[in-house]
């Protein structure tokens, strides 16, 4: 993939300089900040009630708290990818470099998915403050950041090929947001289904069943599967919207 690398920098320097990813990782600490304060105060007042789940558990998907930042900010980081650079015209000089397609989505959806993960590191020092009060499973642990960094790069990966349709990127925000929550629905719908095809379908692609297995240390691979497809399909759509750019 020639070019992927300085496609990479490229895209991460230009998060990094404008205060778009400073504003969203902000907010997106603020929130989780104050969801992991109250989680600490709800266990720590319920001491000897039998819970069904542990502050992990809840931490990692347990609460709407956790979903809704993800549908907010991945949005707002990837709207502006391919949308910016096509409203600007920047995106006729990207099509005459030796850059491949392939390399050009990859280098942008790194530089998001990076910043992501950066957004996510110091969420960690909770972990660290629970097992100051307890022992914590490592483990389930990694499998709940596991199911962070899925369920965050198929957010970003739709929100990468949201960019790609259109020059404005108040609309692209709004189509991978608007994407983002009808997948959310359907996921939901295996909570009020009967049993059947239906609500077999819907357990499949719900973000709360994916969550709720992988922060009790538990892994389908099927599930893995599905979102690492999530992640695949949406930025190999991406990289034939760019190749049509170059040849058409």
């Amino acid at each position: 993939m020639m070019g992927f690398v300085p496609i990479f920098k490229r895209e991460l320097h230009s998060l990094v300089v404008t205060p778009i990813a400073w504003v969203v990782s902000t907010a997106f600490l603020i929130i989780m900040g104050l969801f992991f304060f109250f989680l600490l105060v709800s266990f720590g007042a319920a001491e000897d009630v039998v819970r069904s789940s542990g502050p992990i558990e809840t931490f990692f998907g347990g609460s709407v708290f956790f979903y809704f930042p993800l549908v907010l900010i991945c949005p707002v980081l990837t709207m502006r990818l391919f949308a910016e650079e096509r409203r600007t015209g920047t995106i006729e000089a990207l099509m005459t470099t030796p850059c491949t397609p392939a390399a050009i989505v990859l280098g942008k959806f790194g530089a998001t998915f990076t910043v992501f993960i950066a957004m996510w590191a110091p969420t960690l020092l909770y972990m660290v403050i629970l097992s100051r009060f307890g022992e914590i499973d490592w483990r389930i642990v990694a499998t709940g950041y596991l199911g962070v960094f899925l369920v965050g790069g198929a957010y970003l990966s739709v929100g990468t090929l949201a960019s790609s349709l259109t020059q404005n990127q108040l609309s692209a925000a709004v189509g991978s947001a608007v994407f983002i929550l009808m997948v959310f629905l359907v996921g939901f719908l295996s909570t009020i289904a009967e049993e059947g095809p239906l609500r077999s379908a819907a357990e499949h692609v719900s973000v709360s069943s994916l969550m709720n297995d992988l922060s009790r240390g538990l892994l389908d691979t099927r599930r893995l599967v599905f979102w690492g497809s999530f992640i695949v399909l949406p930025l190999f759509a991406t990289v034939r919207t760019v190749e049509a750019w170059r040849w058409g």
